[in-house]
């Protein structure tokens, strides 16, 4: 009798529970797939349209901004640091990085790591379970949206290795950094981790990109070492109508970068989208009348900083604070970080670390004026239009605002210093990879690197062409003399003839595997070896 009990209470869950299997099912099929009741076209339309902004920041933005920014010889490689960074990241975000910064979480300050390519889960209403926010659109929006900010926090982060770092080790250090450094602050604040929690208010990613790319890019400078003390000195940009055009397309896409992040074509998205314009121009102005004030002149990459960092600034801040709020950021984001590039970043403690473009000074200090200023001038209305429970900042009567700010602000510091030196440190002792390039492939730049020159109907570099021994501006080094012996005593008719083996040298400003035809031969010659 009680087995047969026990059968019949077996078989009638099994009944309901497949009576429920089918309801869903049937529920399922009578579901519009391609307009499920949740969706709302309006905020999916500008949802995928800001992710696209932010993505046309990176890229062509900082492609062109940094190609632009560095010296000629630099210009191909610093632009595809950002390209492959762009790549690898998304793969790396699909596998496991989405889920990571934004699934059911783990640990106070990590999700679980998953695969975000299932269709079904791809095709869901978009959801954040740690921080029980849902959103009226499909699942691919959000991840997409959310890859161009891990995308772009490490095309930042790159700014300050450019010109000398082993473009091996960045291949590394890219996965790597995404992982352990930028997930876990996205997840810490915006996923539902424990500042999240605690209530540190960071609108678009003044902390969780800003600040970690500051901090990473610095920490990781010193790692990998300066560039060549002449390439310190001399700087100059290769292009600095293409440094605008890059900064232009940074400035505009950022309308997608604050605009989005209310998740909705809502209201608060155009204070977002105002306050980061107001602030940017502020800024801008600012900066360039402190150059006139102790300079004498305006700069034009100035006026590019002072752009970069009201940017900045008001990313924590977009949509929480009114129009004077977003004013008086620009003020503090036009003087404090001129202040800490022009007079601390030219003391010789600050010197010891080669800061390529100054991501520091732009992004770490713009950052913190901006968690700081949001701590302040947050408000009640701009709070509550973002969905926050938070009363504002001190302005709003709540003080406490600042000090929760600051927190997070240490967080994200500290555990960007020990994270980024243990990657540097893995990648040097462990994988076995030089973190900088030689001297001699940091004198050549590009085509040491790549075997290509961003003007490839002149071969212009002018340093490569006088260690060879072919110009020479003053008195020779014992190795430029015996270069050009080398090269005296060879049979330079044949080389150019294409006879020879491939080891004779390479055409200058051509493609080394294109054939030797004609062209300038370069003697191949130990020291000044084209790897």
């Amino acid at each position: 009798m009680a087995t047969s009990a026990a059968a019949s209470v077996v078989s009638g869950a099994a009944q309901k529970t497949a009576e429920a299997t089918a309801a869903i099912a049937s529920a399922s099929a009578s579901v519009d797939p391609v307009a499920p009741p949740w969706l709302d076209p309006g905020h999916n339309a500008w949802q995928m349209t800001a992710g696209t902004l932010v993505a046309l920041q990176s890229i062509p933005g900082l492609v062109v901004l940094y190609a632009g920014w560095v010296k000629h010889k630099w210009s191909i490689n610093s632009a595809f640091m950002a390209f492959y960074a762009f790549a690898a990241v998304l793969v790396c975000w699909v596998l496991w990085g989405y889920q990571m910064s934004f699934g059911t979480q783990m640990l106070p300050l990590v999700g679980y790591p998953s695969i975000s390519v299932d269709l079904g889960f791809e095709l869901e209403d978009s959801n954040l379970p740690t921080a029980d926010l849902t959103q009226e659109f499909p699942q691919a929006s959000m991840i997409y949206f959310q890859f161009v900010f891990s995308a772009i926090t490490l095309i930042l982060t790159a700014g300050s290795y450019l010109c000398r770092m082993n473009f091996t080790a960045w291949m590394i250090f890219v996965p790597l950094w995404l992982t352990f450094s930028y997930c876990i602050g996205a997840f810490s604040i915006w996923g539902g981790g424990f500042l999240f929690q605690y209530g540190v208010i960071d609108y678009s990613g003044g902390y969780v990109i800003h600040l970690s790319s500051g901090t990473a890019g610095f920490v990781g400078a010193w790692w990998i070492g300066p560039r060549l003390p002449a390439d310190r000195v001399d700087a100059k940009p290769s292009n600095i109508t293409l440094m605008l055009v890059g900064a232009g397309i940074l400035w505009t896409g950022w309308n997608g970068f604050n605009g989005g992040d209310p998740y909705a074509a809502s209201p608060d998205a155009g204070v977002a989208v105002l306050n980061t314009n107001l602030c940017t121009a502020v800024s801008l102005l600012t900066w360039t009348i402190m150059d006139l004030i102790f300079f004498k002149r305006p700069s034009v990459i100035g006026a590019v900083q002072g752009m970069i960092t009201g940017l900045v600034a008001i990313t924590p801040a977009a949509g929480v604070v009114a129009g004077w709020g977003a004013i008086l950021l620009g003020v503090g984001s036009g003087v404090v970080p001129w202040i800490s590039m022009n007079i601390l970043g030219r003391t010789k403690i600050m010197r010891q670390v080669d800061d390529t473009l100054d991501v520091f000074h732009t992004h770490f200090v713009g950052a913190i004026v901006g968690g700081v200023g949001t701590g302040l001038w947050a408000t009640k209305k701009g709070c509550a239009a973002f969905g926050l429970t938070n009363p504002g900042g001190a302005v709003a009567g709540n003080g406490r605002q600042v000090g929760l700010q600051i927190v997070g602000a240490l967080f994200i510091i500290g555990w960007n210093i020990v994270w980024t030196s243990l990657i540097m440190i893995f990648i040097k002792y462990v994988c076995r990879v030089p973190l900088r390039m030689t001297d001699e492939m940091c004198e050549i730049g590009d085509y040491a690197i790549h075997g290509e020159e961003p003007y490839t109907f002149e071969y212009y570099n002018r340093n490569y062409r006088r260690i060879a021994g072919y110009e020479h501006p003053g008195k020779m080094t014992d190795e430029e003399k015996a270069i050009r012996e080398a090269r005296a005593s060879r049979d330079y008719g044949k080389a150019s003839s294409g006879e020879g083996s491939g080891s004779e040298g390479v055409i200058v400003g051509q493609d080394p595997h294109a054939g030797r035809n004609s062209g300038e031969i370069l003697p191949a010659k130990e020291g000044v070896k084209v790897e």
